[in-house]
């Protein structure tokens, strides 16, 4: 008998020779499926859907709001009892007082525009009262620092002075930021809660690199150490093991977790119209990284669409309307940066744009936002094919280039002429706004799940 042969012993088990039983490997099972899946609401666009709308509307019972990704180069703003909240870094899910509200290791935090954020919302109304009670943060999120902003804004002064253009980005210091974390430089918020000596002296190696990039930059270290120490003690209670933290809440018991995605699918780093893009992941792959989610953990992905398009800042826009029609759409929007103050570009709706989200991101239903913006238009088109050089495009684009040489093929629909904002259901809507919907709906071949027609939460007709 050759040395690597198994006989069977008198219980019916495997053994080899010397009468050791046979150790047999584990065959792969099904996963088990997890007891609670998160549920998550993206950009479908180029940013200022209102994602904090449907975010707010979903979270009056959730019981963990989360952001993965991003900074506070992002802007929501909500609307409750009449008072308007805007946040920068805090999820919209901070105003529902039964809910946990998670920063997540994917966020770059400027710890400054945190507490300053909090501050001016809480002057607004009282929504925001008991925040520091209900909010946690991931020990593995990197900190943005002054100079990372400082040099966010050089770094667009030499763009404009190389090359004739920027990328038009709001000078938070979420690029530099993430360039130290890709770098390995980086500084994260388990560094500062943790021996503040060694923290220093990482942050003075950190600003010596850049003040050797950027000789002209202008730093106060001393300064900033101290404003830093000074939010430690502030900032150490909200700390948490951030994958730990989910894992809880994946694997005990029953809770609605979502996930408030910042920016949009056509700003995403990889996916978005490079380089006019944010430097994070704002597609749905951002929630796995951005939290420590397991995938087979991602419940049902929300899109949201804005009834037309906006862009801020530069970058191709195949539907922009640089006219009477796109003024319309901007004053009627009020279509002004929440983070930038900067005015949007507005155009039609882009359909081939939204199907190319709807690709990378795998929507489950749709929130159609600002609806009734369109009520006083008499007809209204919706971009439905890119054409370059006569030539049919199959896909978006990677090139930008490419992008900004396409003619759009549009759709023309009949206005409906008449004001949508009482409307609280589908039937309320008149018929060719119904059509509109069901047009975008066919086309998508994603299912329209809420209609907004206004400002407050009553305002978000629900259909199904």
């Amino acid at each position: 008998m050759s040395s690597d042969s198994t006989m069977a012993n008198g219980n019916g088990r495997e053994t080899v020779p010397n009468g050791e039983p046979v150790l047999k490997r584990r065959r792969e099972s099904d996963p088990q499926e997890p007891r609670n899946k998160v549920t998550v609401v993206l950009g479908a666009q180029w940013g200022d859907e209102g994602k904090g709308k449907v975010v707010d509307l979903l979270a009056m019972d959730a019981d963990i709001v989360c952001r993965c990704q991003g900074g506070n180069n992002a802007g929501h703003t909500v609307v409750v009892d009449s008072v308007e909240y805007d946040f920068h870094l805090l999820p919209s899910g901070v105003l529902n007082k039964k809910a946990v509200s998670f920063i997540g290791n994917g966020v770059v935090i400027h710890l400054p525009g945190l507490f300053d954020e909090a501050e001016k919302n809480l002057q607004k109304g009282k929504g925001l009262q008991g925040w520091e009670e209900r909010l946690k943060i991931s020990d593995r999120a990197h900190i943005v620092f002054n100079f990372h902003q400082a040099v966010d804004g050089i770094q667009e002064q030499q763009r404009q002075q190389q090359e004739g253009k920027n990328l038009g980005t709001t000078k938070k210091g979420i690029g530099p930021a993430y360039s130290s974390k890709a770098a390995r430089n980086g500084l994260r918020v388990c560094d500062l809660v943790s021996d503040f000596k060694v923290f220093e002296e990482k942050f003075r190696m950190l600003a010596d690199h850049f003040l050797t990039m950027y000789p002209k930059l202008n730093v106060d270290i001393d300064g900033e150490l101290k404003q830093l120490k000074d939010y430690t003690e502030r900032l150490r209670p909200l700390v948490t093991d951030g994958v730990y933290f989910m894992h809880k809440a994946l694997n005990g018991p029953s809770k609605k977790i979502l996930v408030e995605g910042a920016n949009a699918a056509l700003l995403d780093i990889d996916f978005g119209t490079y380089p006019f893009v944010t430097s994070s992941n704002c597609t749905v792959g951002g929630v796995c990284t951005g939290l420590g989610v397991p995938p087979s953990y991602v419940g049902r992905v929300y899109g949201v669409v804005k009834a037309y398009t906006t862009r801020v800042g530069v970058g191709a826009f195949p539907t922009e309307q640089d006219n009477e029609t796109g003024d319309l759409l901007q004053s009627r929007g009020r279509e002004i940066g929440v983070t930038t103050g900067r005015r949007r570009r507005c155009g039609w709706l882009d359909l081939i744009l939204v199907r190319y989200a709807h690709m990378v991101n795998g929507f489950s239903a749709i929130a159609l936002t600002k609806l009734d913006i369109l009520d006083t238009l008499p007809e209204i088109k919706v971009g439905v094919a890119y054409k370059v050089d006569g030539k049919p495009l199959p896909s978006f684009p990677a090139n930008m280039d490419v992008l900004t040489r396409v003619s759009v093929d549009y759709q023309t629909f009949p206005g409906w002429c008449c004001s949508t904002e009482d409307a609280r259901s589908f039937k309320d809507l008149p018929s060719q706004a119904q059509n509109y919907i069901q047009f975008i709906e066919d086309f998508l071949q994603v299912p329209v799940k809420w209609v907004g027609v206004g400002k407050s939460r009553e305002s978000m007709i629900k259909r199904f």
